[in-house]
């Protein structure tokens, strides 16, 4: 008999309850899905299931088999879904979650080159720096910055996320130049509030060194392009990512401050529920993300110059 089946029956017996139940998903009788479950437990030479009128339960062997049989099978049904989906059409309506500063300034290129890309597909986007419960909000795929450890997620590393300081021509000439860490604590800083620490900035020194910035800031708001018009009208020295400011530090328009010390990077990736059964246009347009911006984003290219020019004295 088929191994595959049977080992499929066996861990619907054991996910049901019960070889009647797994008969029915695989809509064969009962009496047949012991057959296969027997002849499985033939072909390894141990019992896998104690069977009784009333209660099914493993065997010492059957408990160790079945994660083993369960990721044998989930690695089979991924292999046959990706050779159906390299010539597969991709249709449906994709529902995608992402910051608001990111979606905005980096998201609409990204969404329209897909949509003339896959003329059958729809895109729904929600726009939000609040945390979105996939299952509950109906969305396929979310755009999350971070180091992310929830395992009923999978995650996608689309690019990296750097954090930068950075201030405005004018509120440097008028305030001084920071020459090192200790200086941020005497002039007007501006926070990111979602932030797990607003107010605390962590710096990294060439040699490794932390130097934690603390105390209250002049200015903490919940949207980042608001503190990126603070910067820019000159209010202080805004701490945030460099996707928000990378263009203008680019321009000229914001003057990157303490380029040598860097804070721990985070990551730009791509959540989805589960591996199993993903629809063929959320792998298409995660795909998108990555090839559009992956190791070495667009928007780093102002911070990248600013930490290679040499420091003004």
């Amino acid at each position: 008999m088929d191994r595959l089946t049977g080992m499929g029956l066996f861990v619907a017996a054991v996910d049901e309850g019960s070889l009647a139940a797994a008969a029915r998903r695989f809509g064969m009788s009962a009496a047949m899905a012991g057959k296969y479950v027997a002849a499985l437990e033939a072909q390894i030479g141990a019992r896998l299931l104690q069977r009784t009128t009333r209660r099914l339960t493993l065997t010492d062997i059957g408990h160790g088999y079945y994660p083993r049989c369960k990721a044998i099978l989930e690695s089979v049904d991924e292999a046959n879904r990706e050779a159906s989906a390299a010539h597969g059409t991709v249709r449906g309506v994709l529902r995608v979650a992402a910051p608001v500063t990111f979606g905005a300034l980096h998201l609409g290129g990204v969404v329209a080159r897909f949509l003339n890309a896959h003329p059958e597909v729809n895109v729904e986007t929600v726009l939000s720096d609040r945390y979105v419960d996939l299952l509950e909000a109906g969305v396929d795929v979310a755009l999350r910055i971070g180091k992310l450890s929830d395992p009923a997620l999978v995650t996608r590393r689309i690019a990296p996320c750097r954090m930068v300081l950075c201030a405005s021509p004018a509120f440097l000439q008028r305030n001084g130049t920071p020459r090192n860490p200790a200086a941020l604590q005497r002039v007007a800083r501006l926070a990111f509030s979602d932030a797990v620490s607003p107010g605390d900035w962590t710096l990294l020194d060439t040699k490794g060194r932390a130097h934690t910035i603390g105390g209250p800031c002049r200015l903490v708001a919940n949207n980042m392009q608001m503190l990126v018009a603070a910067a820019l009208a000159g209010s202080g020295i805004a701490y945030g990512p460099s996707f928000a400011f990378g263009e203008l530090l680019a321009r000229g328009d914001l003057v990157a401050v303490l380029p040598r010390y860097r804070a721990a990077d985070l990551d730009l990736q791509a959540v989805y529920p589960s591996t199993r059964l993903i629809p063929l246009r959320v792998r298409r347009f995660v795909d998108c993300l990555v090839e559009t911006f992956g190791d070495d984003p667009p928007w780093d290219q102002g911070v990248q110059a600013a930490k290679s020019a040499k420091p003004s004295r």
